[in-house]
């Protein structure tokens, strides 16, 4: 099920920023990540690492941590910049801590989800000037290519999260 974290700006910081209208995905509790059988964490990148309202919503699950609910569970991450090398060498880099500190399984995409991954015809990663639609405060809605490779990551995630539960 598709959720978002809490939004940490307020109201009018939002409309000075020209933010996008808030959409109706529901909004996540940090202890909700528990009834999973595992999480796939997408964010925006923002100077090298997680954007700071999810980086909040992580710091939030310190008493999952304490009570180890989250170890074990199957994990993975996808992220989008606003311009090519705007941090996505580093941003899986500070964001894998997150999920090495909870006992978290990493599961990587790597080079797995097909041909589309070597094709150099088309920008990747993003740009406010490119094909994803630039919001004014940073982020960006994700172009079509973009939705692709994260349905391929999803399905590859699954399959990886399912295999690891039977296997346990």
């Amino acid at each position: 099920m598709a959720t978002k974290v809490p939004e940490i700006l307020p109201d009018e910081v939002l409309v000075k920023m020209s933010a996008p209208p808030k959409s109706e995905v529901p909004i996540i509790a940090a202890n909700q990540l528990a009834e999973a059988d595992g999480v796939l964490f997408g964010f925006p990148t923002r100077f090298g690492m997680m954007a700071a309202q999810f980086k909040a919503f992580l710091d939030a699950t310190g008493g999952l941590w304490r009570s180890q609910q989250l170890a074990g569970m199957p994990a993975g991450i996808f992220y989008s910049t606003g311009s090519q090398g705007g941090g996505q060498e580093t941003t899986p880099l500070t964001a894998i801590t997150q999920l090495v500190h909870h006992g978290m399984i990493f599961v990587p995409i790597g080079y797995t989800f097909g041909a589309g991954m070597f094709e150099m015809e088309k920008v990747k990663g993003g740009s406010p000037y490119g094909a994803g639609a630039y919001a004014g405060d940073g982020t960006r809605v994700p172009s079509e290519l973009e939705l692709e490779q994260a349905f391929h990551q999803g399905r590859y995630f699954a399959a990886m999260a399912k295999k690891l539960k039977t296997s346990a």
